[in-house]
């Protein structure tokens, strides 16, 4: 149960949330009580979605996008978004099972983006103190430096659902999945 109340509905959430959920709605098919939960308070709710839609139409694609979230999920333990990201990952982005543990170790089958995934697990498990030949390898992966900037900010877009689900204790409503660690 979550710590706080997580919304049942559009209609339950604060009205300034409706509109935004709305969108989410017909975008997913569904409204996943992550986005309920955040709808609780609507300018963070809009400041997530703005942040999230802006990011999807940058350079990094999103089977990328799916990597770094899983690696992000996975050094912030946080269980509500390693199932989220398990789901999108195998049915949106047709990410293979071996790809997705290999991603959450904070690595990829991919060589090109296993440079991002491997930068962005460092960004995330020393909060923000990389090496200056992470960055070097990135350039020399081909990633430009709107890329390398989209990457830091997937990792913080991620951090905050992280830990807006661990600290609000967010009900999983996807398939669970265990942390490696676990």
């Amino acid at each position: 149960m979550s710590r706080i109340p997580t919304p049942a509905s559009i209609d339950e959430a604060p009205k300034a949330s409706h509109g935004l959920l709305d969108a989410v709605q017909k975008q997913l098919g569904s409204v996943p009580n992550l986005f309920r939960i955040i709808s609780n308070s609507p300018a963070a709710l809009e400041g997530y979605l703005g942040l999230n839609s802006a990011l999807g139409g940058g350079e990094l694609d999103p089977a990328t996008r799916e990597r770094i979230a899983l690696a992000v999920a996975e050094a912030n333990g946080c269980g509500y978004c390693l199932a989220a990201h398990s789901y999108l990952g195998k049915n949106l982005a047709q990410l293979s099972d071996v790809e997705m543990t290999a991603n959450r170790k904070g690595q990829s089958t991919d060589a090109k983006a296993d440079v991002a995934v491997r930068f962005a697990a460092e960004i995330a498990r020393n909060r923000g103190q990389v090496q200056d030949n992470a960055l070097d390898d990135l350039k020399t992966a081909g990633y430009s430096h709107a890329a390398i900037v989209e990457i830091v900010a997937h990792v913080a877009l991620n951090t905050l659902t992280n830990y807006v689900n661990e600290v609000l204790g967010t009900e999983i409503d996807f398939p669970r999945v265990e942390t490696l660690a676990a």
